[in-house]
């Protein structure tokens, strides 16, 4: 069986569209890769892993 088939794994396309936004915490200003949706927080890096918490194993 292969791996990274049809619904699995992360297939590099090329470059990603990066959208501008400003973080919920600290107003900074950043870049997402996604889209950001209206009335959802959006973090800059240093936030984020400061709501992610620690790593799960």
């Amino acid at each position: 069986m292969a791996y990274g088939g049809r619904f699995g794994g992360r297939r590099d396309v090329g470059p990603r569209e990066m959208h501008k936004a400003t973080c919920a915490d600290c107003g900074k200003e950043c870049e997402v890769p996604f889209k950001p949706t209206e009335g959802r927080p959006v973090y800059c890096r240093d936030c984020f892993q400061k709501h992610r918490g620690p790593p799960r194993f």
